[in-house]
């Protein structure tokens, strides 16, 4: 017997409708690539979006299930594309455009782009690019016709004019939730990327998910600001949530130093913010020098890699600003814990709270987990024990774009992360599989090492990798940026270790760099910096 309800998809049209009908009103605030403030509506979005349709039908000769590439900052025009490419029927396949030119033209290939839009100042990267890309067909500059640029490869059409054709009378067709919406490829760290094919359905089920309140608690009394970008992950979903709540929204684009983001958060009295650890680095040093504040921000979550300790301390002593420790990756659209705590936790003093807090979080509804061992055995959640971890759910990853081979193992998507998790179900990232540190038949997690050496007042940012030792396999080696004009020793920093961790435990030694190689999506990259150091030996060796 079936239940009696009505049967109607779940579509990513539907959010902007809703909030068209309900929040047409809202504020969408963009700082432009050009420079300067744009300002519209969620009614103005959804009626941009739909001559986006009508472009991509009638205009550009686009067939539902086909690819559009986009290569773009957090702005209103990507916002609208968001719309207009999925849900006319389309696959929106969103790139990053820090990976190397090489990869994207990859990418491109991969995907069988038929279009691609993109921001003025991706315009170089495009030269480089469209010779290798023989599946696009349109190469759309997302400007007016007074901003187009002249390309040496290729000649692009303004995404104002094409759109000014189009007026917006577009009936958003009922498409199969299961149809393919979003296209995005993991970073390439090993090997070629990896396409993640998400559905309507999925998309839908992970955006009512992140605004729940012990998620990212978003409504319409809500300013939300995703500095996280949308050509990663869809910026952590908040281009779909902030439109089911009404939240204003606004878009960074391109300048995400700490000045132009506190201008940001100031001017349009910002509450709620999405990002990677090295931004929210970048802006606390600001914050200190300039003397500024934040004065409506009241929360920010921090994911794609895990947020010092330190971090967290300082925005929350300094500002009052609470950061909410968030993980996942791009096969679960990306949200897989995210950390609140429950009410027996409030009977805690601050620095048992504190503890609960620099966890990756617990899983959110739809996302189920575990940790196993080498064998493939579960593992308690206790705490301690730690292993594998394997995660399912409705918006997790069942087979990747244009493999056969699925990545599952008995239904599971294996994470690559090493964890723990407590008996409350809060998860622990102790590392990335391929980066723990094998000593003497004994782990040692990078991320607890880093996390202790950013907790120096002249460290800016820290580094852990394995180096090969002869009697115990490996020991890990600290490799330090010192912020501008600060110093500190070898011996400051390993003394920092004392009383903190095992003895085994601790670094075997200390480098200081000028920089640390990052991946394209901002964390740091063990793989070149294990590179850069292949030929060191440690003293202990």
């Amino acid at each position: 017997m079936h239940g009696l309800m009505m049967d109607q998809p779940l579509l990513i049209s539907s959010l902007l409708a809703h909030a068209d009908r309900f929040h047409g009103d809202t504020e969408i605030v963009s700082r432009r690539v050009e420079g300067d403030i744009h300002r519209y509506t969620y009614r103005d979005a959804h009626l941009r979006s739909r001559q986006v349709a009508q472009v991509l039908e009638n205009k550009l000769g686009v067939k539902a299930g086909s690819r559009v590439a986009t290569l773009a900052w957090n702005g209103y025009r990507h916002f609208e594309l968001y719309y207009g490419i999925s849900g006319s029927g389309r696959v929106m396949h969103t790139i990053n455009p820090r990976l190397h030119p090489e990869q994207i033209a990859w990418i491109a290939n991969d995907a069988q782009d038929e279009v691609l839009f993109f921001d003025l100042s991706f315009a170089p990267l495009i030269d480089a690019v469209s010779a290798h890309c023989p599946t696009v067909r349109h190469w759309v500059a997302l400007c007016d016709e007074a901003s187009l640029p002249e390309l040496k490869t290729v000649k692009p059409v303004a995404y104002e004019t094409l759109i000014a054709e189009a007026d917006g009378q577009y009936t958003w067709p009922t498409l199969d939730e299961s149809a393919a919406a979003c296209l995005c490829y993991t970073s390439g760290t090993t090997g070629n990327p990896k396409g993640v094919l998400y559905s309507h359905r999925s998309t839908v089920l992970h955006a009512m998910a992140s605004c729940m309140p012990d998620v990212m608690n978003l409504s319409a009394r809500d300013v939300v600001l995703p500095v996280v970008p949308m050509f990663h992950v869809n910026a952590w979903g908040t281009p779909y949530s902030c439109p089911i709540v009404g939240a204003k929204i606004v878009f960074p684009g391109g300048a995400l130093d700490g000045a132009s983001l506190t201008e940001l958060f100031e001017q349009e009295k910002v509450t709620f913010t999405a990002g990677v650890p090295t931004v929210w680095l970048g802006l606390l040093q600001y914050l200190q020098k300039s003397g500024q504040k934040l004065s409506t921000v009241n929360r920010m979550v921090v994911g794609g890699s895990a947020c010092p300790p330190a971090l967290m301390k300082a925005f929350k002593d300094e500002f009052g600003i609470h950061i909410h420790h968030a993980w996942g990756m791009t096969e679960l659209s990306p949200l897989g814990t995210f950390n609140a705590l429950k009410n027996k936790h409030l009977a805690l003093d601050d620095a048992q709270q504190f503890n609960i807090h620099i966890r990756a979080g617990r899983p959110v509804f739809g996302v189920d987990i575990k940790i196993v061992d080498d064998s493939g055995k579960e593992l308690p959640w206790d705490g301690e024990a730690f292993g594998d971890l394997l995660v399912k759910g409705p918006w997790v990853v069942g087979q990747y774009y244009g493999l056969d081979k699925s990545p599952l193992v008995e239904g599971w998507f294996p994470t690559g992360d090493v964890a723990t998790v407590d008996p409350d179900g809060f998860i622990q990232i102790t590392d990335r599989s391929k980066d723990v540190i094998k000593s003497g038949g004994e782990w040692i997690s990078s991320i607890d090492l880093e996390n202790i050496a950013v907790g120096h007042p002249a460290v800016a940012e820290a580094g852990v990798i394995g180096i090969y030792h002869p009697k115990w396999d490996e020991r890990p080696l600290l490799v330090v940026v010192l912020k501008e004009g600060q110093t500190a020793t070898r011996e400051e920093l390993l003394a920092l270790y004392e009383g903190k961790i095992a003895k085994w435990m601790l670094p075997d030694d200390v480098q200081f760099v000028d920089e640390l190689p990052h991946t394209a999506t901002g964390k740091i990259s063990k793989l070149k910096l294990r590179e850069q150091f292949k030929d060191y030996r440690l003293p202990t060796a």
